[in-house]
């Protein structure tokens, strides 16, 4: 996967409705062309996941995510065995059946990263919300970005044809390890502008009225400035947007709070202060 200047970053995600920052394009362009994984972090919400699937689809890349989670090894994500499949093999060798390689690939289960790995022509490589995977798993993806490689005891190393474009995201839910980083190169996205911001719901919501953008992101500025639990990201405002939309342009933005705040606390707090009020 390759681009010829950032430029043509920027108008192939533009494409697919997602407005990137000369900022983000950039490490985009670099990751493609330099064959290095890229890992984005930022607060939750401001569109980290969508660059993958915003380049998967301009490019007619094929997307593969791995959702990291507490927990999760190398059977959730490169592979495993169908076992129900191996014991049925098993009793019908028993009752005269041909015999079968059991820990061959008839029985191998692919997960997120063998896919990858396997996958012909282009690949987006999604691996999201790291953080939240335990140290272990950690130190497995690192092996795996320097090599682009696993092993299978039963079957031997499997390595990629063609390396996919890897996009790792992180809420910072914890630190991630330096040699982790230093693998990647890194972006940090922030919460959009109001003029930014106003520009991607018009391009996610062709036809929205301007006083809609303009009101719906005049509060979303404002909830920002308050001390949230959970403060309300780009696809809350696209809700936003699109709540007073159905009810008529006018309705009382205290009405439809609940499109854009997700936590009692914060819906009380911003009533009680006032935030809204002539918004």
């Amino acid at each position: 996967m390759t681009f010829a200047a950032v430029a043509e970053v920027e108008q192939a995600l533009a494409g697919e409705g997602y407005l990137a920052d000369r900022g983000l394009a950039t490490a985009v362009f670099l990751a493609a062309t330099l064959e290095q994984p890229l890992l984005l972090e930022g607060e939750a919400g401001v569109g980290k996941t969508e660059v993958a699937r915003a380049l998967a689809q301009a490019t007619g890349a094929r997307l593969i995510r791995l959702q990291c989670h507490e927990g999760i090894d190398l059977h959730h994500a490169v592979y495993d065995w169908d076992y129900q499949r191996q014991l049925l093999a098993i009793r019908a060798a028993e009752a005269g059946a041909a015999a079968r390689e059991l820990f061959g690939r008839e029985f191998l289960l692919r997960r997120p990263l063998l896919e990858a790995l396997e996958a012909d022509g282009q690949v987006v490589l999604l691996i999201d919300e790291v953080d939240r995977a335990d140290d272990e798993f950690e130190a497995f993806l690192l092996e795996f970005l320097a090599d682009f490689a696993v092993t299978i005891p039963e079957l031997g190393t499997i390595t990629a044809a063609h390396k996919p474009l890897v996009v790792l995201t992180s809420n910072r839910t914890r630190e991630l390890h330096d040699a982790l980083k230093r693998r990647c190169l890194y972006h940090w996205i922030d919460y959009p502008g109001r003029e930014r911001e106003a520009a991607i719901v018009r391009a996610r919501l062709p036809g929205v009225p301007d006083a809609v953008v303009a009101r719906v992101c005049a509060a979303v500025a404002r909830l920002r400035g308050e001390e949230l639990y959970k403060v309300p990201g780009v696809g809350e405002t696209i809700v936003w947007a699109r709540a007073l939309l159905a009810l008529g342009p006018e309705d009382d933005l205290d009405a439809t709070l609940g499109a854009a705040l997700k936590v009692r606390e914060d819906v009380e707090r911003v009533r009680e202060r006032g935030v809204l009020q002539g918004a």
